[in-house]
């Protein structure tokens, strides 16, 4: 089979930057190929995304596709008509004010006919389940569904090799999984050439092959099953262990003999040829303590009859919100999921009231009953002791007592500085304070978010890398000390060492003076890990509100849904076929622990 890509000796430098962001790179691509890329953040692998599609031009070495020298001539514009790529942020690729104008853009430009851009428009759109959203404007959709049309503008110009540059990442579990389908089959059916960047491990091994990078070099390749057996190893290039691994670890240490899995399925089965080994034929584990009910607190948040709609009396108007009720306690580490278009990120934006209620703008009348009907429901918010619903509310104290942080929460920065940028905020907020107290609070919020002052203090908030970026932004929200603090798919598009540091944050935080921390998450494993409750929103209201360990037991309802339940939900889904009955808090600890104890006390009777 003929090599499509070759890459020999390949390195580039980004200009100002010290070091190489690809270093000496080898490899080769057959025609055909799926291929996974793996690595931590800043490891190269966008980098290298860049240079196959000739958006940059390598320093050094030889880089070929189909049979062109990227780096010579007009070559790399005919490459990109063979080599399309998506990114991770859909708004870097959105060119038009419709979305089918936006697919269009791309078949146009290479020369397609009118009426096979018309079949590729709606080929691409059933592609990635957005055919009513053809007459709709781009800038009005989801974070999620923005990504679906940036994967159907590049699936439209048919190219030859297709890279995803984590372009999953805003995506809810189904999105995920159908825009994952759509490159299997465009792969295995019409032989294009898959090249996936992911930090996503089960995406990863539906690959032929997969490429593990680490500062820019290659430093494993091979059958992803080989990779991932390796471990500990992974831990070394700044990449975490998949969960099942740890969790077969964990049954290892406690004497189970577990073999090397990577699916669910599998290492339920591994804990059930252990348990029958040792002449055990079902079991259960204990409950977990019920939680005392929460005491009404000074931070709790109230929402009663939330609905919203965007562009409201517009042919554009789109209902958001459709009646939510909604009480989070104070001193929550709380949780909202829900697929993608559900509401999640509408709901939040009223929680420090960037969005307001009709109530609170100031040329608001109250509605007057029409005759025969109910005076309509007014929604109400109430966040501590502030009301949302009243116009004297102080919105500027409200802010800075409830902080937020958005997706690519890096795009909040403006500043020329560092410190600007992390000042801006609390100078906005407090304009008493004297220039030492700012200086201590900005410094104090740059530590907390791992980054030494004085290194980067008085550098460009747009020099720094993407984590660092990310943690500059945090840093600017929590300057303040909110009492509140909510944030938007806060990890999304990190490695999974980035993911742990950030969550880590978020708990040091929780612990020492944020009273409510709210995250807004297409990851079940990170919601069951980390949140006390959860709130499932779909199309505009609050379809569930419960403990992990009680929601995630409704595996059917929220497939439904489009959503996922996490990987330990999985495996006792699988256990309780075999009548083994796992009530674990869905952590992976508690999980492990949960195992041993059944296994244990059958090995020990």
């Amino acid at each position: 089979m003929e090599d499509i890509i070759v890459c020999e000796n390949l390195k580039y430098s980004y200009p100002g930057q010290e070091g190489c962001a690809v270093n000496g790179v080898s490899f080769r691509v057959a025609r055909g190929e799926f291929i996974s890329v793996i690595g931590h953040n800043g490891s190269g692998k966008s980098t290298l995304a860049r240079l196959i599609n000739g958006l940059l031009e390598a320093d050094e070495g030889n880089l070929t596709v189909l049979g062109m020298n990227v780096g010579e001539g007009k070559n790399a514009v005919e490459v990109r008509k063979h080599v399309g790529v998506v990114f991770q942020n859909p708004d870097n690729q959105m060119v038009a004010s419709i979305v089918e104008d936006d697919i269009a853009f791309g078949p146009e430009n290479i020369g397609v006919e009118r009426e096979e851009i018309g079949r590729r428009i709606d080929w691409a759109l059933s592609a990635v389940g957005m055919e009513k959203y053809r007459h709709a404007t781009p800038a009005r959709l989801s974070g999620g569904q923005k990504q679906r049309i940036a994967v159907a503008g590049v699936l439209a110009i048919k190219p030859d090799v297709l890279i995803l540059d984590e372009s999953t990442a805003m995506l809810d579990p189904k999105g995920r999984h159908e825009v994952i389908e759509v490159v299997r089959r465009l792969n295995k059916e019409e032989g294009m050439t898959i090249i996936l960047i992911t930090h996503f491990m089960e995406e990863a091994l539906l690959a032929d092959r997969t490429i593990v990078m680490n500062r820019g070099e290659i430093v494993l390749t091979g059958a992803p099953e080989e990779i991932f057996k390796q471990g500990e190893a992974l831990e070394t290039y700044n990449l975490s262990l998949p969960r099942i691994s740890m969790i077969a670890s964990e049954l290892r240490a406690a004497g189970m003999e577990i073999n090397n899995v990577l699916k669910p399925g599998e290492l339920a089965a591994e804990i059930v040829k252990n348990f029958n080994r040792c002449g055990i034929f079902g079991g259960e584990s204990s409950s977990p303590a019920p939680k005392e009910p929460e005491s009404a607190g000074e931070w709790d948040i109230d929402i009663k009859s939330l609905a919203f709609t965007y562009s409201k009396k517009s042919p554009f108007a789109t209902k958001a919100l459709n009646g939510i009720d909604l009480h989070i306690s104070d001193g929550e580490f709380f949780g909202i999921i829900g697929h993608t278009g559900s509401g999640k990120s509408t709901l939040v934006q009223h929680l420090n009231a960037l969005i307001k209620l009709p109530q609170a703008e100031k040329k608001y009348h109250k509605p007057k009953a029409k005759k025969g009907q109910p005076v309509p429901v007014l929604p109400s918010v109430t966040v501590g002791q502030f009301d949302l619903s009243d116009k004297k509310t102080d919105f500027k104290a409200l802010r800075a007592s409830v902080g937020m942080v958005f997706q690519y929460p890096e795009y909040q920065l403006f500043a020329e500085t560092v410190f600007a940028d992390v000042a801006f905020g609390l100078k906005n907020f407090n304009k008493k304070l004297t220039d030492e107290e700012v200086e201590r609070a900005v410094k104090d919020s740059l530590e907390i978010v791992g980054l030494n002052y004085e290194e980067v203090k008085d550098k460009s908030p747009f020099d720094l890398s993407g984590g660092q970026k990310r943690r500059v932004a945090i840093a600017g929200v929590i300057v303040t000390k909110p009492h509140i603090l909510i944030l938007d798919e806060p990890a999304a598009g990190l490695d999974p060492k980035g993911k742990r540091e950030i969550m880590e944050l978020l708990h040091k935080l929780h612990r020492e003076w944020c009273k409510t921390v709210i995250i807004v998450s297409h990851d079940m494993d990170e919601v069951a890990e980390n949140c006390t409750r959860v709130a499932v929103i779909s199309n505009g209201s609050v379809f569930a509100c419960d403990s992990p360990a009680a929601l995630f037991t409704r595996s059917a309802e929220l497939s439904a849904l489009g959503l996922d339940v996490p990987l330990t939900a999985k495996i006792s889904t699988y256990l309780g076929e075999n009548g083994i009955i796992i009530h674990s808090d869905c952590t992976v600890k508690d999980f492990s622990e949960k195992v041993i104890e059944v296994y244990s006390g059958g090995a020990d009777a």
